[in-house]
C-alpha cells in the first residue's frame, strides 16, 4: 500500500499538468481563417440584368457613336499607331474574353511586361490623357456588353497576368468573378485606378459589397452616379443625394470578407 502511494500521486500529478497543458492548447487555439462566400442576391433583377444590360447599351451606343468617332481621329493624327486597342480580360465565373478601348498610351507600352498604369505615367499621350480623364476610352466596351461579355454595371474585368498573385495576397479576390464584369460599378466611381495591392484591397471591398447588395435600385444609382462621376464632380458632393455609403464605410461593412489592414507589400509578377 504504501509503496504505490507514490506513483498513484505521480499519476495523478501527470493527469493534472496533462488537463493544465490541453486547457492551455485550447485557449491558444488560433481564430479560424475563413471567411464567407459573398453571393449575389437571386431574384428577378439578376435573371433580367442582361437583358437589360443589351437595351441599355444600344440606346447609348447611338450617340456614343460619333463620340467615338472623333476620338479614334484625335488618337490617330497624335500618336503613332492604331486608334483601338484589345487585351485579354477575365470574366463571369473565369471565363477569358477580349475588350476594346481607345488607345491612350504609347505604342509597345508594355515591352517589358504586364504593369499597372500609374500616377504621371509617362506612357499616357496628351490625347489619351484627356480620354482617361472623361472615360470616353471605356465607351468601345459598350461592344462588349452588346456580345453579353460584360455588363453596364459590375466590378472592372482583370488582366488574367494579375489575377493568381492578387489572389494569393487575397483569398476572396475570385468571388469577384460571380457577376459580369462592369463598364463602370461602385468602385470605379469613388476610388481611383489600381496602382498597388492595397488599392486593389479597398476596390476588392467595394466590388464584393455590390455583390452582396446587387439590386435594380441600386444599378439605377450607380448610373447616375457615373454621369457625375464622368464630369469629374467629386463623390462627396453626389455620394449622400444618392444615398451610396462611402469608401470608409464599405471597408467596415465588408470586413468579415476583406481585411481593413492595409498591404504594404508590393505586387510580383515574376514566376
Amino acid at each position: 500500500m504504501t509503496t504505490n502511494l507514490p506513483v498513484s500521486l505521480a499519476n495523478r500529478n501527470l493527469e493534472t499538468r496533462t488537463e493544465e497543458q490541453t486547457s492551455t492548447l485550447r485557449l491558444r487555439r488560433p481564430r479560424s481563417t475563413h471567411r464567407p462566400i459573398v453571393r449575389p442576391p437571386e431574384g428577378w433583377y439578376l435573371r433580367c440584368k442582361g437583358w437589360l444590360d443589351t437595351v441599355l447599351a444600344l440606346f447609348i451606343a447611338l450617340p456614343a457613336l460619333p463620340v467615338i468617332a472623333v476620338a479614334a481621329v484625335l488618337v490617330k493624327l497624335t500618336s503613332r499607331g492604331p486608334a483601338f486597342y484589345s487585351q485579354t480580360r477575365i470574366g463571369l465565373s473565369g471565363r477569358p474574353f477580349t475588350i476594346w478601348k481607345l488607345r491612350s498610351m504609347v505604342v509597345d507600352s508594355e515591352r517589358n511586361g504586364a504593369q499597372w498604369c500609374t500616377k504621371g505615367d509617362p506612357r499616357v499621350t496628351f490625347v489619351g490623357w484627356f480620354l482617361r480623364k472623361s472615360h470616353i476610352d471605356e465607351l468601345p466596351q459598350l461592344l462588349n456588353v452588346l456580345r453579353g461579355e460584360m455588363a453596364l454595371i459590375g466590378p472592372r474585368p482583370e488582366r488574367p497576368e494579375f489575377i493568381p498573385h492578387l489572389e494569393a495576397v487575397l483569398p476572396a479576390y475570385r468571388q469577384r468573378l460571380q457577376v459580369k464584369p462592369g463598364v463602370s460599378g461602385l468602385a470605379q466611381v469613388q476610388l481611383p485606378p489600381d496602382t498597388d495591392l492595397d488599392s486593389v484591397r479597398r476596390k476588392l471591398a467595394h466590388d464584393l459589397f455590390y455583390i452582396r447588395h446587387l439590386s435594380f435600385w441600386l444599378d439605377v444609382r450607380l448610373y447616375i452616379a457615373t454621369g457625375f462621376y464622368a464630369l469629374t464632380l467629386p463623390f462627396r458632393l453626389w455620394g449622400w443625394l444618392l444615398g451610396l455609403p462611402d469608401s470608409s464605410t464599405i471597408e467596415q461593412r465588408m470586413s468579415d470578407v476583406v481585411s481593413t489592414e492595409p498591404i504594404n507589400k508590393p505586387l510580383k509578377l515574376s514566376a
